[in-house]
C-alpha cells in the first residue's frame, strides 16, 4: 500500500512542526482510499491541548468542526498526524498506547536532525507497520 502526497502537503506538515518547535505538532489527515493506493488530499493542522513535546489531544470541539469540513469536502479522515521535536519519527511507547483505531494511519514528522515523515498502521497498540509515502 502506498500513500501518494502532494509535495504541498508535505511542506504544510514541515512547516506546522517547525512553527510549534518544540511543542508536538498535530492535526487530521484526510483523502481517499483505492485498493492499492492511498491519496492524501488535505492536512488540517490543529491545537494541540496538551501543548506538550511529547504527547498531543486535539481539540474535541475543532476536532468535530474538522471533520465536517473533510466530509462535505468529499474526503474521508486518513488518520492524524504528529511531530517528534527530539524523537524518529516512529510510534513512541505512548504513541502505540493511545492507537486506538486500527483503521487510521498514524503519520509522524520527525525533526531529530533532517526532517523525516513516515505513516504507520498500528494494530493492538503493539502490532506497527511503515507505510510507504511516496510525495507526488
Amino acid at each position: 500500500m502506498i500513500i501518494e502526497l502532494a509535495k504541498d502537503d508535505y511542506q504544510k506538515l514541515l512547516e506546522d512542526a517547525k512553527e510549534r518547535f518544540p511543542t508536538e505538532a498535530c492535526g487530521l489527515v484526510a483523502g481517499l482510499k483505492e485498493e492499492d493506493k492511498i491519496e492524501v488530499k488535505a492536512v488540517y493542522p490543529m491545537t494541540n491541548l496538551d501543548e506538550s513535546a511529547e504527547h498531543f489531544t486535539l481539540d474535541p470541539k475543532e476536532q468535530f468542526k474538522v471533520v465536517k469540513e473533510i466530509r462535505a469536502d468529499g474526503y474521508q479522515v486518513l488518520g492524524n498526524y504528529h511531530s517528534h521535536p527530539a524523537t524518529p519519527a516512529r510510534p513512541s511507547a505512548e504513541d502505540k498506547k493511545l492507537a486506538y483505531d486500527q483503521d487510521a494511519i498514524y503519520f509522524i514528522f520527525s525533526l531529530q536532525g533532517e526532517p523525516v515523515l513516515k505513516a504507520f498502521k498500528i494494530k493492538e497498540h503493539t502490532d506497527v507497520t511503515e507505510l510507504k509515502i511516496e510525495l507526488v
